[in-house]
């Protein structure tokens, strides 16, 4: 029911009021507003559901909640039959600050309590007609920036999940940027689960249905985590094996372009293997690994791939839950086996990543003070600098010295020749005629 979609060939206005009353008030300024009387209906919320579901909602709607026994239940079945951009406006009769705010949260423009009065019913609807006009004006305007990101873990378990709802929330809240979370483990996806949110059924419904996807289908099959952020995933049951072709994921990666400012897609390594088109119009792809001797040579394999098959994108790799101690493998050993530098380093942080779960809150916007955040922020930042001149910009600074201090653990013992040096990564790769290093 945001008011920021395009809308068309719609009626301005309709009302569903509860009571004669209401209805004597509102008909004569709906007059002077230049709308028809005949569309002030007598019967409630339920009412209008039932309406809307068959026939195009108007441009404005105003609904009585007076006989609602659970009105943001109401309100969120009544967004199901709404067209995007409708501007709605309840009435009820219960003087609650709290349903005031949760209403307001919900996606309504304003609650209007009973008895009602002309001047306020005529307040109510000139701001809502300015509010619905206002966005056809922006309409006619320049290309939007969008940068597309998908992250993808070297192994299950490294934090990539962990990391792509950071960075949705970031641009969402900090940078003011419409973003779209797009969690493709259907079957075990933690995107909404980490927003303390219920996933729905929009994205196994877009799955079934691909010819479905477009404006109005995004609306209403995303799950809005606040004003900026909405986030398509699911929980599909264990015995429905994925059935597609791919070509929802690529359709609903096309309308996230025209209606977000940025598309955050959580990429299990399975996907990235059976739909690789995923990433034809995705610019940046951050790689996310642990410094372990699989995730080394995971990282080989993923990295080698995208060089082949997006060349388009940047790509950036994160070390992430390193510890100050000594590793498995050290950083600088790990850069050698894959060729490149790590380009931000996210320490490891047991009890902030506790402290997020038990909030119901991403890991960043828990845990802001923390250096993990810190640099999770930075990874946001130069993310969002790929849409001003095509290229990463590294972001540096408070990063220096975590890269230190991840360092510090693997090369304490400086003059000694490394063990895992002796160790060719690549020649790991080819499958089971893998040469060993030499027998200590």
């Amino acid at each position: 029911m945001s008011a920021t979609w395009k809308t068309a060939n719609r009626d301005m206005f309709a009302a569903f009021m509860c009571d004669d009353a209401a209805l004597d008030v509102l008909r004569p300024v709906t007059v002077d507003m230049g709308w028809q009387p005949e569309k002030c209906n007598k019967g409630g919320l339920r009412n209008a559901i039932q309406s809307l579901s068959i026939a195009a909602s108007p441009a404005i709607l105003m609904v009585d909640l007076s006989e609602s026994g659970d009105p943001l239940s109401d309100i969120n079945a009544l967004a199901e039959v709404c067209e995007p951009g409708t501007v709605v406006i309840a009435v009820g009769q219960v003087n609650d600050v709290r349903l005031y705010r949760d209403l307001l949260a919900s996606g309504i423009q304003d609650y209007l309590l009973k008895p009602l009065t002309p001047g306020q019913v005529r307040d109510a609807l000139v701001q809502a007609q300015a509010i619905f006009a206002a966005p056809k004006s922006a309409d006619g305007g320049a290309t939007q920036r969008h940068v597309s990101t998908a992250v993808v873990g070297t192994r299950g378990g490294v934090g990539a999940s962990t990391i792509a709802t950071s960075l949705a929330w970031l641009f969402s809240s900090d940078h003011r940027m419409p973003t779209a979370l797009l969690d493709l483990d259907v079957h075990f996806g933690t995107g909404a689960l980490t927003l303390d949110l219920e996933p729905g059924r929009g994205l196994t419904d877009a799955i079934d249905n691909p010819s479905r996807i477009d404006g109005l289908f995004i609306e209403r099959a995303m799950i809005r985590a606040n004003d900026n952020l909405a986030i398509l995933s699911a929980e599909a049951p264990i015995s429905a094996p994925l059935m597609t072709d791919g070509s929802a994921f690529v359709q609903l990666e096309e309308e996230f372009r025209h209606a977000f400012e940025m598309t955050m897609i959580d990429l299990p390594r399975n996907m990235l293997i059976n739909f690789p088109h995923l990433l034809a119009d995705v610019n940046v792809v951050v790689v996310v690994t642990e410094l372990t001797l699989a995730g080394a040579r995971d990282a080989i394999r993923l990295l080698s791939w995208l060089k082949s098959n997006a060349k388009h994108a940047e790509t950036i790799v994160v070390a992430n839950k390193v510890h100050s101690g000594i590793g498995e493998i050290s950083r600088s050993d790990f850069e050698a086996s894959i060729e490149r530098k790590i380009n931000y380093v996210v320490p490891y942080d047991i009890k902030a990543a506790a402290n997020a779960a038990k909030l119901g809150q991403t890991f960043v916007a828990a845990n802001r003070a923390s250096k993990a955040g810190a640099a999770m922020r930075d990874l946001g930042t130069a993310i969002i600098a790929t849409g001003t001149d095509g290229e990463v910009v590294e972001v540096k600074g408070k990063g220096k010295a975590k890269d230190k201090a991840a360092d510090k653990g693997g090369d304490a013992a400086a003059g000694k020749t490394s063990l895992l040096g002796k160790f060719d990564f690549k020649k790991i790769l080819p499958s089971g005629k893998a040469k060993a290093g030499t027998p200590a």
